[in-house]
């Protein structure tokens, strides 16, 4: 399996995001203490955003910012610690150990953040204990030594607990190490300016597909478990900004992508005919 698991981000452009809350504010309150942070919501509503935000707001004035302040490591069911620490490698006809992204992370002093943690291996989530409390340390085994985190590194973590099934939630052991900092979809009027933002309609279009996500999301538990998400109304937005007409991009981005359910298609196409009538 590859080892290039982890997205690595520069400092060249702000991200756009738009506070809804405090979470700007709690987040930095975190990191000059350096405190581990837990993000919990549901998918697509701009935690991973955030945390680009906050590395760029963090780092854009440091004179010893890291070259990539940030590592974000997408989790899945087949990684491993090995992958986030490290491993040897055949380069020609020598053996080399290469750093994983959390061992990047920890020696050069920038943000590791796990995305949906509880999809990884529970060798990975064990792993990361020693890194959340006074130790602040990372085993490797491999290497046989413990490496001291970088003063200025820190940990962030993020899952769906709307999504994720007994089997899947987040042990309390590993709970307990982080401060928490709750996600949702924004409101209508917030949604429509990251609408207009992100995919360049116009502000009624913005407004028409903000409502859609709303009506959409008061349907929830009704044959699905989440509603759309704000990225994948932005989508439905892009494909208006090119000239889809709104009917079909909704189509495309919406109506097809929440559900296989014929039923729920069903529910959420009657909605968006209501709100985007045919010409």
């Amino acid at each position: 399996m590859s080892t290039e698991i982890a997205t690595g981000y520069t400092l060249q452009e702000e991200p756009y995001y738009l506070p809804l809350a405090d979470e700007v504010e709690l987040f930095q309150a975190a990191y000059e203490q350096r405190l581990p942070v837990l993000l919990k919501g549901p998918t697509g509503c701009g935690k991973t955003r955030f945390v680009e935000y906050m590395a760029h707001r963090i780092y854009r004035n440091s004179v010893s910012a890291p070259e990539q302040p940030l590592q974000t490591v997408a989790c899945h069911e087949d990684l491993s610690a090995t992958d986030l620490v490290g491993r040897f490698l055949l380069q020609g006809d020598e053996t080399v150990w290469q750093d994983g992204p959390l061992s990047r992370a920890v020696k050069e002093g920038s943000i590791c953040y796990l995305d949906e943690i509880v999809e990884a291996r529970k060798d990975s989530t064990v792993l990361i204990h020693s890194l959340t409390d006074h130790r602040r340390i990372l085993p490797v085994e491999k290497l046989g030594l413990i490496l001291e985190a970088h003063p200025d590194f820190l940990l962030v973590i993020s899952y769906n607990p709307g999504y994720q099934n007994v089997l899947k939630d987040l042990k309390t052991s590993t709970r307990q190490r982080f401060i928490s900092i709750d996600f949702d979809y924004p409101g209508l009027e917030e949604e429509t300016s990251i609408i207009a933002h992100e995919s360049g309609v116009v502000s009624e279009q913005a407004e028409r597909l903000a409502l859609v996500g709303e009506k959409v999301r008061n349907l929830h538990g009704h044959g699905f478990d989440e509603g759309v998400s704000t990225r994948l109304l932005v989508y439905a937005g892009q494909l208006i900004s090119q000239g889809v007409a709104p009917d079909r991009a909704c189509d495309a981005a919406i109506i097809k992508a929440v559900s296989d359910d014929a039923e729920v298609q069903r529910a959420v196409a009657e909605l968006v005919v209501a709100i985007f009538p045919p010409a």
